[in-house]
């Protein structure tokens, strides 16, 4: 069996899983659907500042990640918010994940982090439209030249 087939599936997958577990996290933050926020129970207040705007972050960059669209760089302001969240939430707790209760930001931020340096995998919206720009040029300019006349 080749391996490598698998890669850009499975990295999709990958993807695909972690833009809709951090899409849900968004939902409940922003509109309180799935029980609310994790910490209250209830949707962050609008505009609230670092929550309503990490919430914001999480549901849209999370959209974008799950479907494949723009997810590079959704994905890479996905990883800051979740390094921000981690450091400046989590940390001052305690060093370690496990004591400070950051394991969900830690493991948010470097998923995130490789989707942004490997890209969105084979069945991703940005490689169908990547796909579509490499076959549009090359179908507009056959169809510029001149037919040959035959003698």
């Amino acid at each position: 069996m080749n391996f490598s087939r698998l890669g850009g599936p499975t990295l999709s997958l990958f993807r695909i899983v972690i833009g809709l577990l951090f899409t849900l996290h968004g939902l409940s933050s922003v509109f309180g659907l799935f029980g609310g926020n994790p910490m209250t129970g209830k949707a962050v207040p609008f505009g609230t500042w670092p929550g309503w705007w990490a919430a914001l972050i999480q549901l849209v960059c999370g959209v974008l990640v799950l479907v494949g669209l723009f997810a590079r760089p959704a994905a890479l302001l996905a990883s800051g918010s979740m390094a921000y969240a981690y450091f400046v939430v989590h940390q001052p707790d305690a060093l370690l994940p496990l004591h400070n209760g950051g394991e969900r930001a830690a493991l948010f931020c470097w998923a995130f982090l490789l989707v942004a340096a490997l890209g969105p995998g084979a069945w991703a919206l940005d490689t169908l439209l990547a796909r579509r720009r490499t076959d549009a040029p090359s179908a507009s300019a056959s169809a510029a030249e001149p037919d040959a006349v035959s003698v």
